[in-house]
């Protein structure tokens, strides 16, 4: 870990105002894994955010409001944000949301083949359209012309538009997390 986790005692008149925020987020919606240490220090993605509280608000606000406005399926959407984390080879990424897929009834065999960067045998036709538009995408370039209007046909224009910017959203989370190396807590 290259930065070090910041007790709420230690916090900034700049920070304290994004962890209460990111705090109240965290408890209503990331409650599958840890996200804290016994003081109140905040893990993973949220702990870098505070260390730049200009920045990391926006990126704070930005996970709210894909959160809060999310019309994707969670199925879908969690494998979205696994191919992403996959790719990225995120532990921390992976750690979360293995944790609310396994919430969510994935099946292990599912989560195994995703973090594996593979694609599972086992999908619906709207997981693997999810699947193969964030695979492409995490590859860099143009998201080839039949998949986006495939995309557009299963999920609708904002449906295919949200999964375009969840795909970007977790890779800047990953980029997050591999940029400041932030380890993954143990497993309870």
């Amino acid at each position: 870990m290259r930065l070090p986790l910041i007790a709420p005692s230690d916090l900034t008149p700049e920070q304290r105002p994004l962890y209460d925020d990111m705090r109240k987020g965290i408890a209503s919606n990331f409650n599958a894994f840890k996200v804290e240490r016994e003081d109140g220090a905040l893990m993973g993605p949220w702990n870098p955010w505070l260390h730049e509280p200009g920045i990391g608000k926006a990126i704070w606000d930005l996970t709210l409001a894909m959160t809060a406005n999310a019309s994707l399926a969670d199925n879908v959407r969690q494998i979205s944000i696994l191919v992403v984390g996959a790719r990225f080879n995120a532990a921390y990424e992976l750690y979360a949301h293995i944790a609310v897929a396994e919430k969510e009834g994935m099946k292990p065999e599912r989560l195994a083949t995703l973090v594996a960067d593979l694609k599972p045998v086992d999908l619906a036709p709207d997981e693997s359209v999810a699947y193969d538009l964030s695979y492409a995408l995490v590859r860099g370039g143009v998201l080839p012309e039949p998949l986006y209007r495939l995309a557009v046909a299963t999920f609708g224009q904002h449906g295919a538009n949200e999964l375009i910017y969840l795909v970007g959203l977790y890779s800047l989370v990953s980029t997050t997390l591999n940029g400041f190396n932030v380890p993954v807590p143990e497993r309870d």
